[in-house]
């Protein structure tokens, strides 16, 4: 007697909705296991497509980076050590352009490698200026033996290999051979341009310089404002441009293109006008430029709607169990569990289709397949016409609402915030009505 009222309580218990509700909850955190292996997957995808992205740009050229140019002079330091003896020690003193300017055209398109795809360009840049004055460096050769002869332009290109067409490089109309040297300023490769018995000291000749550069990249281009006036202008026909770095542009976005200059004076950049032997600051840290790859991509849309899926579930569990409750049907834990992996797929579904199309489109199919699938499932469960609608209703609205999220990016906390507070409130209204 007593063993069938144990069997009796624990049916009851199983019943009851306190039960049901604690089934729901564990069943939402296991599918937390299936949502962080789709996590996963997306990572991977992102990874492969950084790879592919990485291997057409090998083959053509990275990301450009230009720098100077700079003007080194050797110099030879005479001093008296501890015992009264002469040493010397080699310098290196490098002086910044008194001026700078830079244009650029750019040519931008869209190379695929399967599924993937990357942005090349191909530039056409004019870069000009005018070098600081030298007869101030009078004063150094007290005690340093300063060797003009030796003295050469440093210009730095992140990448020689986008250089597609020979550099002429002029110093006051006259044209220097142009050749390639170790490391510059910022760890890449540098052009240099010897500049033997052309400077004078003595002087006060102002040295101008100017070139033409044929350069291809990929994704974007930057530029480091080196000289004590820097002025950069750049065209492109992008109509989507970012523009990053240290400094923003003045810009006009025309019909499928764009156009953009920045100003920068020496009192705007940590960088010196000169220095010995090696600067003390990052310059990369003053870098500004064109970025030709929107920032957004599919992947970190996908990884950003993923982040919502235990609210899907719980959400999805909450329809059902207000169904169950208030029409007094009873529905299998196994159909609540198939309802749930069937909204985890989605975020498989969304994954795979917007690499292969628009994001936006792949949403939309996604969304529409799962809901149509839960919806048939539903259909079978309620066998009530209107509970049905009613959910198809409401999963409609939940994926409308993260699509919206998605898209709102500076304003998607506040919108998501706002939403959740207002179905809570819903939830809480019906869960009245359970005795």
């Amino acid at each position: 007697m007593e063993t069938e009222t144990k069997k009796g309580n624990e049916g009851k218990f199983t019943q009851s909705l306190t039960f049901k509700g604690i089934l729901i909850a564990v069943f939402s955190l296991l599918l937390l296991i299936p949502t962080a292996m789709i996590k996963d997957l997306i990572r991977e995808r992102q990874l492969r497509s950084t790879e592919a992205i990485g291997k057409i740009n090998e083959k053509w050229s990275r990301a450009q980076t230009l720098t100077g140019p700079v003007l080194t002079i050797p110099f030879t330091r005479s001093f008296l050590n501890d015992q009264n003896k002469i040493e010397q020690c080699d310098h290196e003193l490098f002086l910044t352009p008194e001026k700078l300017d830079i244009r650029v055209q750019l040519y931008p398109e869209e190379r695929h490698y399967g599924i993937y795809k990357t942005i090349l360009y191909k530039s056409k840049i004019h870069i000009s200026g005018k070098l600081p004055k030298l007869h101030h460096l009078k004063m150094m050769e007290k005690n340093n033996k300063i060797r003009f002869d030796q003295a050469e332009l440093s210009l730095g290109i992140s990448d020689l290999r986008g250089l597609s067409e020979e550099i002429n490089f002029q110093v006051n109309g006259k044209s220097y051979p142009v050749e390639t040297g170790g490391k510059d300023l910022i760890g890449g490769k540098q052009l240099v341009i010897p500049l033997a018995n052309v400077l004078h000291p003595d002087s006060t000749q102002t040295y101008s310089f100017a070139c033409d550069l044929h350069l291809n990249g990929s994704n974007k281009m930057d530029f480091i404002p080196i000289g004590q006036t820097t002025k950069v202008e750049v065209n492109g026909a992008w109509k989507d441009p970012g523009f990053t770095g240290s400094f923003s542009p003045d810009y006009q976005l025309p019909d499928n293109g764009f156009t953009a200059s920045w100003s920068v004076l020496s009192f705007n950049r940590p960088i010196p006008e000169y220095w010995i032997d090696k600067v003390n600051v990052n310059l990369t840290d003053s870098a500004f430029g064109v970025n030709l790859v929107n920032t957004v991509d599919h992947y970190q849309q996908n990884m950003r709607s993923a982040k919502y899926a235990l609210m899907f579930i719980a959400l999805t569990f909450v329809v059902f169990f207000f169904v169950e409750v208030l029409s007094k049907k009873r529905i299998h834990p196994i159909q609540y569990l198939l309802v749930g992996f069937a909204l985890v797929l989605f975020y498989s579904l969304l994954l795979s289709f917007s690499e292969q199309i628009n994001f936006a489109f792949a949403y939309l199919i996604a969304a529409v397949a799962t809901i149509a699938l839960i919806t048939a499932y539903s259909a079978g469960i309620f066998k009530n016409k209107m509970q049905t609608i009613v959910l198809a209703s409401i999963l409609s609205a939940l994926y409308l609402f993260l699509y919206i999220v998605l898209q709102l990016e500076d304003v998607a906390l506040l919108i998501g915030s706002v939403g959740l507070f207002i179905i809570l409130g819903v939830i809480m209204y019906i869960s009245q009505r359970i005795k």
